[in-house]
């Protein structure tokens, strides 16, 4: 039996969606990590980028699970002493909640070159509105 490898050239790229309203948002960036490397196709190559474009919408109504809401910080660092700023997660639901859901899928796909690509096709927004219906996308979650 012959492995065949996919080639950047000969990959197709589609478009899905997700509606981000009371997923729990680990399980949520999982789904959407293995769906931006491609590793729900049968042509996934670790070296290449196969994955699709995922869009998020309602991103403002992602639930975390305990007391996670107040509790886990977002740590930023300026490089100047003592300019260490945390941030929790309630600050970002009310000022930029596309973060949330960006970071976690960030911290699960794999840290090389081909990372930054593959989190260029993630689209996430706030609201039920996106201007992705010239593509078609098709649901990626079953629920």
């Amino acid at each position: 039996m012959k492995t065949t490898l996919a080639k950047a050239k000969t990959t197709t790229h589609d478009w899905k969606i997700v509606d981000a309203t009371d997923h729990i948002l680990g399980r949520l960036a999982v789904s959407i990590a293995n769906a931006l490397r491609g590793r729900n196709k049968p042509t996934y190559t670790p070296h290449v980028d196969t994955g699709d474009y995922v869009i998020v919408t309602n991103a403002d109504k992602i639930k975390l699970t305990g007391n996670k809401e107040e509790q886990k910080k977002y740590m930023f660092y300026s490089g100047y002493m003592g300019n260490e700023k945390y941030r929790s997660v309630a600050d970002f639901r009310e000022k930029r909640p596309e973060f949330i859901i960006t970071n976690a899928v960030k911290g699960m796909l794999p840290k090389n070159k081909l990372s930054s690509a593959m989190l260029k096709k993630l689209k996430v927004y706030r609201g039920e509105e996106h201007p992705h219906e010239a593509q078609k996308p098709t649901p990626l979650l079953s629920n």
